[in-house]
């Protein structure tokens, strides 16, 4: 029987700058009635297989504690959010330091994808539950891809092993946190906690993810995000 243990850290320190609001975007108030972190949170904490879980939020944050998760049983801690969003990651990952196992799986989201599936963090969860290192939801690439060098010449790239990188992203908890940390001490700028991984060369599974499962960047990805809680289950 799988005694391996499954957190959730949720890095949510950031304060929307793309957004115009007057208020970080992941507070923005959904048609639902609930804010875009806890439309996050509610679609993957109803997995009983998550144990717990650690939101990363900056030190001037006065929006968490209105929010039902605040006091929910299964949070763990609160992190210090940090310069970028891969040292909120670290933060909350030393918070776990204590409760999660080296061979413990932490599932990692962004605060801001309201529209994650429950089928898709099952698949995720199933697909990647038997792996040494790990996987990410991800989807194909369907679009013709073109990339413009310097001198503006423009060329097209093979897309059939192309994808989008999405979240969860779930990883063995010792080996995600060694590679975050290396990854800072060697000054790279990741970008995703898959990256860190990549470059020590550990192998990552990729779990095909629904495409209603959007970043919130713009106030108009906050009309489609309404469009899909309304027109699909989560």
């Amino acid at each position: 029987m799988n005694k391996d243990k499954y957190f959730l850290v949720v890095p949510a320190s950031g304060i929307g700058q793309r957004m115009n609001s007057t208020i970080p975007k992941q507070y923005i108030i959904l048609e639902n009635g609930l804010t875009i972190l806890d439309q996050c949170l509610n679609t993957i904490l109803s997995n009983d297989l998550i144990s717990g879980f650690i939101v990363a939020l900056d030190k001037k944050d006065s929006h968490f504690k209105s929010s039902d998760f605040a006091k929910d049983p299964k949070l763990i801690s609160i992190a210090t959010g940090g310069k970028e969003r891969f040292h909120s990651v670290l933060n909350a990952l030393n918070a776990l330091d204590q409760t999660a196992k080296p061979n413990d799986w932490v599932l990692v989201h962004d605060a801001v994808r309201p529209c994650i599936r429950k089928e898709d963090i099952n698949n995720l969860i199933e697909e990647v539950a038997d792996d040494k290192v790990g996987g990410i939801l991800a989807n194909r690439i369907v679009d013709t891809v073109k990339q413009k060098n310097n001198g503006g010449l423009v060329s097209t790239i093979d897309r059939q092993k192309l994808y989008i990188a999405q979240t969860p992203q779930m990883f063995r908890y010792a080996i995600l946190k060694d590679s975050i940390e290396k990854a800072i001490k060697s000054n790279m700028h990741i970008t995703d906690e898959s990256e860190a991984l990549e470059s020590l060369n550990y192998s990552i599974r990729i779990v095909e993810g629904s495409s209603s499962n959007i970043k919130i960047t713009t106030q108009e990805d906050i009309h489609l995000a309404n469009y899909f809680l309304k027109h699909h289950e989560y």
